[in-house]
C-alpha cells in the first residue's frame, strides 16, 4: 500500500457515509433498507474510505474488507461490544453492533462482490 490521498474517492466516501445516516436515522423505520441495503453499502463506505488515502490492489482489498466484516459480525456473537464497556444506545456500541446475524454476512459478501464487479468493469 502507497499513501495518496484521492478527493474523488473521498467526496464518495462522505456521500456514502451521509447515505449510511440517512438510513440510520430517516429510514430507521424501513427494515428492508436498513437491515440489508446499509450492510451492503457499508463495505462500499469502507472501500471508498481507504482508496481515500491509499493505492492498493483493488481485489486484495476488497478480500481484505469482506474478512474484517466477517471478524466485526462474529465479534458481535460474542457480545464484544458489552464485554469492552460500551452502553448500548453509544457510538461505539451502534459501531460495532450487538447481534450476530449470518444475514449480515451475505450482504457484507454482496456489497463485496458488486465492488468487485465495478472494479472489473472499470478497469477495462
Amino acid at each position: 500500500m502507497k499513501f495518496k490521498f484521492n478527493l474523488k474517492y473521498f467526496l464518495l466516501s462522505l456521500l456514502i457515509f451521509f447515505i449510511e445516516v440517512l438510513i440510520a436515522t430517516v429510514l430507521k423505520d424501513n427494515f428492508f433498507i436498513r437491515a440489508y441495503l446499509g450492510d451492503v453499502i457499508v463495505v462500499m463506505l469502507l472501500y471508498t474510505l481507504v482508496k481515500s488515502f491509499f493505492v492498493t490492489d483493488d481485489t486484495k482489498l476488497i478480500l481484505g474488507i469482506f474478512a474484517f466484516s466477517c471478524i466485526v459480525e462474529f465479534a458481535q456473537f460474542f457480545n464484544i461490544a458489552e464485554k469492552l464497556g460500551f452502553q448500548p444506545g453509544s457510538m461505539m456500541h451502534i459501531v460495532i453492533g450487538n447481534s450476530f446475524s449470518w444475514i449480515d454476512i451475505l450482504c457484507y459478501a454482496v456489497g463485496c462482490l458488486l465492488l468487485y464487479i465495478s472494479t472489473k468493469i472499470t478497469s477495462n
